[in-house]
Formats: C-alpha cells, sequence, structure tokens
C-alpha cells in the first residue's frame, strides 16, 4: 500500500522557516517523481514545488515560492523534504506530499505543475504563518 506521510508543519511569524518532511513507502520511492502541493482556506490545491529526473535530477518550483523554498529527496531514506524560508502571511496552507503517475510523465515532464498527474497524495501537514 502507497503511504506519503506528511510532518514538520507548525505557526510561524512571517520571515520565519519551517522543514516539512514526507515519509514515503509501500512503493520504490526511487523510481518516482514527486511533488509538493498547498491548499489555503477556501482555495483550491496549488502546486508549490516538484523533483523530477529527466536528463539530471530537476527542481522546479511556482513563482509564489521561488528562491524561499527549496525541494530534496533522500532516496536512501525514502524521504522528501520542502525547506521553507522567508515565510508570508499567503504561505498559510495545508501542505501535501504527492507522487506522480508515471504512466502520465510526458505530460508532467513539460507541466510539472499539472496536478492532475498527482496519482498519491498524503493526510497533508499544517503550516500556519501569523505574527
Amino acid at each position: 500500500e502507497v503511504q506519503l506521510v506528511e510532518s514538520g508543519g507548525g505557526m510561524v511569524q512571517p520571515g520565519g522557516s519551517l522543514r516539512l518532511s514526507c515519509a514515503a513507502s509501500g512503493f520504490t520511492f526511487s523510481n518516482y517523481d514527486m511533488s509538493w502541493v498547498r491548499q489555503a482556506p477556501g482555495k483550491g490545491p496549488e502546486w508549490v514545488s516538484s523533483i523530477i529526473s529527466l536528463n539530471g535530477v530537476n527542481a522546479y518550483y511556482a513563482d509564489s515560492v521561488k528562491g524561499r523554498f527549496t525541494i530534496s529527496r533522500d532516496n536512501a531514506k525514502n524521504t522528501l523534504d520542502l525547506q521553507m524560508n522567508h515565510l508570508k502571511l499567503e504561505d498559510t496552507a495545508v501542505y501535501y506530499c504527492a507522487r506522480y503517475d508515471e504512466s502520465l510523465r510526458t505530460t508532467y515532464y513539460t507541466l510539472p505543475d499539472a496536478i492532475a498527474t498527482l496519482d498519491y497524495w498524503g493526510q497533508g501537514t499544517q503550516v500556519t504563518v501569523s505574527s
């Protein structure tokens, strides 16, 4: 059974940092590309970042987080991380770790923000940025 379990969320002041982690199990983690997606209260899911292996390991970021967030993975530990720095009020959301459907790679290789290409999601971890 595929399982993705996020941790590391919490409350932080604007300008602060948090590091989210996602523990993966039930599949060969190193064979799959991964993503982070967030959902703010009353809004739909918003793609945040992806790490995709195509001609090397490539990281992609939404414009709203570029330069502040860093995605990484440890295939030996089966973990996906998201380092979030310089947090803003608008970063408040539930953050989900998600796995790409490899059968749709021709889509997400060109559109890494295509949320519909994600087949498994974790339960989410709450990040609240508040003064």
